[in-house]
């Protein structure tokens, strides 16, 4: 049976994705991901950077729906927070930006479009 490719994804989720890939360090957590799931020290200490600033970037991907984080419980007791790559597919072309820019609910400044409309009153 042929494979069913993925729906486009609406503007904002488009959005929200080539955000938070732009930029360099979520992507090397992306690449990192892809190799093994791992916790917040081992892979600020693999990436380079700072476990706060890890946390951010973590957060940014997680809301773009890129990887996903669940605690468990280690050998110590302690809590620890596993990430995963979340398999996605996003294919970019021209006919997928039109479709997605369609279906936008922000106009780029912060406002809805509904707030725009009223605003040019």
């Amino acid at each position: 049976m042929p494979e069913v490719p993925p729906p486009a994804p609406t503007g904002d989720a488009l959005l929200k994705i080539l955000t938070a890939l732009g930029n360099p360090h979520r992507m090397r957590i992306v690449a990192a991901l892809v190799e093994n799931r791992t916790y917040v020290s081992a892979l600020a200490r693999e990436i380079g950077i700072s476990r706060p600033l890890l946390h951010m970037h973590l957060q940014r991907l997680e809301a773009a729906g890129l990887v996903t984080g669940t605690l468990e419980a280690a050998d110590d007791g302690k809590t620890v927070k596993y990430y995963d790559v979340t398999p996605f597919v996003c294919e970019l072309t021209p006919h997928t930006v039109a479709r997605a820019a369609a279906t936008l609910t922000d106009d780029g400044a912060g406002r809805s479009d509904r707030g725009a409309k009223e605003e040019a009153k």
